[in-house]
């Protein structure tokens, strides 16, 4: 059996590499789900998404789960200029649109919007997201006189589990996920909180003064990767 000097909650699900990498590095790690995500079937957003597929237009993703909602209702590859944060959210898109379909990539919704709107020739979007999106990209946009076309393509469910086991660092990947731990959790001052960006960093600290090591770049790899850089000092 591995000797493990660390131990670790994610709050979502991660790919068994990562799982293999980190007991490489004796931390073991135990995935619960704290929030489940469903994309909307209703047919007034398919139908939308449908009609879409034959323009030209510029898509916005925030979001894996939005790529995914999409796509599941697409045939074929639309012609479609896209703007997305990085991470598995690129991977995502890379995977069924391809590497040319990708014209500017950010590592959150702020940097992503500042590249559309230095991109100086857009003048609309069709911004493909969650009933609990953030306010910040669409709002830059409209500050700036690009009109933002919102279409809710998946919805977030809080999953709250009591956790009775101690860890020594837990890693939070949404807001949402803060939200559903802290429902029904506390914990010691001396665990350690990973998270993925500063919006969910703040959610944390309304819960609690713990330290908190923050990945600005989205994505389960990057997160991992800062877990091991920390355990290692």
């Amino acid at each position: 059996m591995p000797q493990f000097k660390y131990n670790i909650l994610c709050t979502r699900p991660l790919e068994s590499m990562l799982i293999y990498k980190a007991a490489n590095n004796s931390i073991a790690i135990d995935e619960i789900n704290f929030v489940e995500t469903e994309p909307v079937l209703a047919a007034n957003v398919i139908q939308q998404i449908k009609e879409l597929a034959s323009k030209k237009i510029t898509a916005v993703f925030t979001s894996m789960n939005a790529v995914d909602a999409v796509t599941s209702q697409l045939t074929s590859v639309p012609d479609w200029n896209i703007y997305c944060v990085g991470g598995m959210t690129k991977e995502t898109v890379f995977n069924f649109f391809g590497v040319n379909a990708v014209k500017g990539t950010g590592k959150n919704a702020k940097t992503l919007a500042e590249k559309i709107i230095l991109s100086g020739n857009i003048k609309e979007v069709v911004f493909f997201c969650g009933l609990q999106r953030l306010d910040e990209l669409p709002e830059t946009l409209r500050a700036n006189d690009i009109k933002v076309d919102e279409i809710v393509v998946y919805t977030t469910t809080l999953i709250p589990n009591f956790i009775t086991k101690d860890y020594d660092g837990i890693l939070f990947f949404s807001p949402s996920a803060v939200h559903s731990f802290f429902s029904d959790n506390t914990i010691a001052t001396s665990v350690v909180l990973f998270s993925i960006g500063n919006t969910t960093t703040a959610t944390i600290k309304t819960y609690c003064t713990n330290k908190v090591i923050t990945s600005e770049w989205p994505g389960k790899e990057n997160m991992i990767d800062k877990v091991l850089e920390y355990y290692k000092q």
